[in-house]
């Protein structure tokens, strides 16, 4: 199996790939570097929009431009450059962390506490910018994906240690029966993506590793990767086989601070990915 630099960076926590297949370019964030990043395979380039705070994710929106899951909220950036607020829930010790959009369009955005701030959230948010906490009592909200059938959600709140799934109805955007899915003991589990099989791949915070669980909470492989702290992971590329992972830097030294970490890794051909959805609003 090859694994590659795509992206030779130094993020300081790199996070949240989405690869905008309208674009054929690969989203990114470096969450306190304050940096969007968009990477451009086809020309080698990694454009970088910077931000006035933390942000957790980035993705792209059916009418151009982007979402951003900031830290004290959720914000729209539209193809002029022009950004606004959708939804603004600042609140000391807490920030956007993951975010995903769901089939139907809609952004979920999770929160994290920081600095023993007070527990965070997952809320999702509709297109017009009405917005609901599903998800109370978070200590650090990552991972969100859904079955490729669109029945299944699933989850992860970091502190944790597992992947939980929950019953999710597309119309509604209900997402509801909360139960664990897979328990993960090698690092935490952050950022994932779900194939075309319906397997989930994960990135293990700390792990130096991706793992890929079946649909039934199996293990099914291990991905070991040079850098200890990947963070998340998304397929990506013409036909959605190339895997992207996304790395951090932070808190590390010595020989855990390889010269990959802060940088996009890509593995290609390893899987079959699904398109991602952009946000409706």
């Amino acid at each position: 199996m090859s694994i590659e630099v795509a992206v030779r960076a130094k993020a300081v926590l790199g996070e949240a790939p989405t690869w905008d297949h309208a674009s054929g370019t690969l989203l990114w964030v470096d969450v306190l570097g304050n940096e969007v990043h968009r990477y451009n395979p086809s020309q080698g380039d990694d454009a970088v929009l910077e931000v006035p705070q933390h942000v957790g994710a980035a993705k792209p929106r059916t009418r151009g431009g982007l979402v951003l899951n900031l830290r004290d909220g959720v914000a729209l950036v539209d193809r002029d450059g022009a950004k606004t607020w959708l939804v603004y829930w600042a609140r000391d010790g807490v920030r956007g962390n993951d975010a995903a959009v769901d089939p139907a369009g809609r952004l979920w955005a999770g929160t994290m506490r920081y600095d023993e701030g007070p527990e965070g959230w997952l809320a999702r948010v509709e297109p017009n910018g009405d917005a609901k906490v599903v998800l109370d009592k978070v200590s650090v909200s990552n991972g969100i994906g859904w079955s490729p059938d669109g029945t299944l959600m699933y989850y992860v709140d970091s502190a944790e240690r597992r992947i939980d799934v929950l019953d999710y109805d597309r119309d509604s955007g209900e997402a509801t029966n909360r139960r664990p899915l897979a328990d993960v003991r090698r690092g935490l589990p952050d950022g994932l993506t779900v194939d075309s099989s319906g397997a989930i791949w994960v990135a293990l915070w700390g792990g130096a590793a991706v793992h890929r669980y079946r649909p039934d909470g199996g293990l099914d492989a291990e991905v070991e990767l040079p850098v200890a702290q990947p963070t998340a992971c998304c397929f990506g590329g013409p036909d959605f086989t190339d895997l992207y992972v996304t790395t951090a830097r932070v808190g590390l030294d010595g020989d855990a601070l390889t010269e990959q970490a802060g940088s996009v890794l890509v593995l290609p051909g390893v899987g079959e990915g699904l398109p991602s959805t952009a946000f409706a609003g």
